[in-house]
């Protein structure tokens, strides 16, 4: 019924102003759609990622987005460290922590958070 509809990314957010310069100058995500609604809308490759206001901005304790960079991810790292992300370190199994990057037979993850703790995810698959 959905699988071939194109889905969004929704990441509540309790300031759209300071998200937005966080996705579009920390990111370098081009606002895709600026509206009366209420929602700014980015674009990270094909995938559409909306933010709005929520109360309940940054209370998901999972995932709220996540790339797949490849062979681009410790340019993308770097660049992020550069702009002042600090990473997450969790203990998860089967990886282990070098510096910031967790690792595990060739695989490379890192986990930061947007300013309302939204969880965000760059690994090297």
């Amino acid at each position: 019924m959905l699988k071939h509809i194109d889905a969004t990314a929704m990441l509540a957010v309790r300031d759209l102003a300071a998200a937005g310069t966080f996705y579009a100058d920390v990111l370098g995500f081009d606002v895709r759609k600026d509206d009366a609604s209420g929602i700014l809308s980015f674009e990270s490759g094909r995938t559409p990622v909306a933010l709005y206001v929520s109360d309940h901005a940054g209370t998901n304790q999972a995932n709220a987005l996540a790339w797949a960079v490849g062979e681009a991810f410790d340019d993308i790292v770097a660049a992020l460290r550069a702009r002042g992300i600090g990473f997450d370190h969790y203990d998860l199994p089967g990886l282990t922590l070098e510096g910031d990057v967790h690792v595990a037979s060739g695989f490379k993850a890192v986990w930061f958070r947007d300013p309302d703790g939204n969880i965000l995810h760059v690994n090297n698959g």
